[in-house]
Parts: C-alpha cells; structure tokens; sequence
C-alpha cells in the first residue's frame, strides 16, 4: 500500500505525554526525579543579568576622557536611582547654576568607568527567571542546571493555530455542538478561571466578554482572519506565536473561518469537562513546526491502550483522516482515497506527489502530499 510520510496532529484519548521545562540559562533546579508535581510548582529558577544603559558622560560634560573619573558622583559598583545626579562639572565661577550634571535614566547599578572611551556604563537590576511544571505529572528527568522533564498520562490534542502563552484551568463546554458559533451571550460570570469549549467560529464579541469573566482560555474550531487582526492589532505573519500578551490563550482546532470543530475533537473534550487543562497557543507553521496543545491529565488509571507520545507512525494510508493546511482548502477534513505514485504536475507548474481526498460532502479533490497533515489517534 502507497505511504506518504507526512507530519500529523494528534488526537488522543490517552498517552504518555512528555515535556522539557528549561531555564534560558544555567540556573538552579529545585525539584527531584520522582517527584509529583502541579502545574504552577516552580521546578527551577535563575537570574538574567539587568538591561545595559550605556552613557556618554565625556560628551555630556565637556571633558577630556581621563577627567571623568574625577568628575563621577558615583564610582563603580555603586547604586544608582533614577533621577540621580551620577556625574557633574565643577560649578563655573563657584555658580552651581552653571554647572553640567548628568543624571542615570534608570534603577541599578554602575558597572564601568572607562577612560579609554569616557563612557560610564549602567545596569539595571538582574530579574529573576522561574519555570513551572506546566501540566500535572511526574518528574522523570533533571537537566542538571537548567530544568526537568515532566511526564503524565493524559488525553492530548494537537491544534492548528493558536494565541497565547502557557496557562491552565478546568475544562468548560459552552458549546452545545461541534458547529454552534461561540457567541458573547454564551459566556458568563461562571467561566472565571476556566478553559471554555466551542464549536466552530470564536466571534470577536465572544473572545471580549471571555476575556470580560476571567477565562483563562478558549478551544475553538475556527476564527476570522479579521478577527485576529482586530484582536492583535496587527497581521500575525510568518513568526512564531504564542508570546502575545491578550488576557488568554486561545486554540483553534480547524483552521481560519466559520469551520465546525472535528466531531471526534469535540466529542472528546466533552468526555473531559470538569478536568484540569494545561494549553499553549504557541504555533509555528513553517521549519520546525510548533503546534498549539492541550493536555489534560489523568488523575486516574485509564482502562485502555496507552500511546506514546513520541512515538512514530509509518506513514499516511487510503482511509487515513486528514486536513489540509494550504489554500485553496485550508482547515478543510476529509479522507485519503487515492495515494497515486506517479508526479503530477499542479497549479504552480512543479512535479509534486499528490493524493486524491473526498470531504463530506463526497467531493474528490487532488491535493499535493505537502499540503496535508495527518489527524493521529
């Protein structure tokens, strides 16, 4: 049977679910292996060095390089405050009025004098860094300095595009099926610190009057283009998401427009309502793909087959379910008819792989190989 080896998202009821919590420096990890964990318990923290102010103190105050030593209020090592007068210019004619000073435009420290250059460089203070576990498990693993590797058995779900940094809280469906629109009227007072479930569309009104009632978090099958610029203020481009600061995380499981949330996606996160979620928006399309997810831990043993995470599938099969991540079908679902072996020439004028997908509504469509993803179990 023709394969074609081809990235999928995943939708999984249970499986064994990893995920490295690294500091962006050496650092100090302050949990064992064997550990179990929450997901807001701090599992190691570090400092990063204060911002650098550099500031030209030869040119501010009119002398020769080797003067300014003699002319600093402060020498290095020492505070400094905001406003504070750090050098200054002997008063001309004994006239303070007529004497230069220059004062640091932060909170810090000064670091440097130099001569050679007549510059004083400033530091503000280090800011403390620390990371979580993020889901609820166990720890398998200590990177030694710098984090931890976290493990739990959970049900996960991959999406296709999403906003927003890690957060986590209980599953709620607003949604009473995988195609009502997700409308402001829906979401009251009673989502405050939930993960809120949709159907098809996020509405921008809806995305206000959840960020209104304290939701941590929306899962929808679909969002407006229109909407997200509105939402952002800007158009998202081609970089990396999920650093945007806009109240909550939000993951779309379709793609861009009015499209239904995949039956089985739906049907699952219903069967989990009432749990503890753990989510990230983070999403980058092009090389390295980075997906949005949703982990939802099991605090129970789960009476079934579990699946590795990790764990690497042959490839793509007729019957396989899949989504097409291009125009002119992006976010559309359907299924692998036809897996022809033979290069096709398409639209763009290149040789390329393709299949033949039928949709719903039992339309065959010839799609590039590439332009596909598989929907995992």
């Amino acid at each position: 049977m023709a394969h074609a080896y081809t990235p999928g998202l995943r939708v999984t009821r249970a499986t064994i679910f990893r995920k490295e919590r690294v500091l962006p420096l050496k650092g100090q990890v302050i949990v064992k292996v064997g550990d179990q964990l929450t997901s807001e318990v701090v599992v190691a923290r570090t400092v990063l060095p204060g911002k650098v102010e550099l500031i030209n103190a030869v040119h501010l105050l009119g002398c020769e390089k080797e003067e300014v030593h003699e002319l600093m209020a402060k020498k290095e090592g020492d505070a400094v405050r905001k406003g504070e007068v750090i050098a200054q210019t002997k008063p001309l004619f004994g006239l303070k009025f007529l004497q230069t000073k220059v004062k640091s435009p932060i909170d810090g420290t000064v670091e440097k004098i130099s001569e050679i250059t007549g510059q004083v460089l400033l530091r503000e203070p280090p800011q403390p860094v620390q990371i979580c576990a993020y889901i609820d498990g166990k720890v398998v693993e200590i990177i030694p300095n710098e984090g931890v590797v976290m493990e739990t058995i959970c049900t996960f779900i991959q999406g296709i595009f999403g906003v927003g940094g890690e957060t986590w809280g209980e599953i709620k469906v607003i949604a009473s099926s995988p195609k009502e629109i997700l409308k402001a009227d829906k979401i009251t007072p009673d989502v405050k610190g939930k993960i809120i479930i949709g159907g098809s569309l996020i509405t921008y009104e809806g995305f206000e009057a959840a960020l209104k009632n304290g939701a941590k978090g929306i899962i929808s099958g679909g969002l407006s283009d229109s909407d997200l610029r509105k939402l952002l203020g800007t158009d998202i481009g081609v970089a990396i998401t999920g650093t945007e600061d806009i109240g909550l995380t939000m993951v779309v499981t379709e793609g861009f427009g009015d499209i239904s949330m995949a039956d089985k996606t739906f049907n699952l996160l219903k069967s989990r309502e009432g749990s503890k979620a753990s989510i990230n928006g983070a999403t980058q399309i092009r090389a390295g793909v980075i997906r949005p997810e949703i982990i939802i831990p099991w605090d129970q043993k789960v009476e079934m087959s579990i699946e590795s995470a990790d764990s690497e599938r042959g490839g793509m099969a007729i019957g396989d379910l899949i989504r097409i991540i291009r125009e002119p079908f992006f976010g559309r679902i359907g299924k692998v008819k036809e897996l022809p072996t033979d290069l096709q020439v398409v639209e763009s004028e290149a040789k390329v792989r393709v299949l033949k997908v039928e949709f719903d509504d039992g339309k065959d469509f010839v799609v590039p190989r590439a332009n596909v993803e598989i929907i995992e179990d």
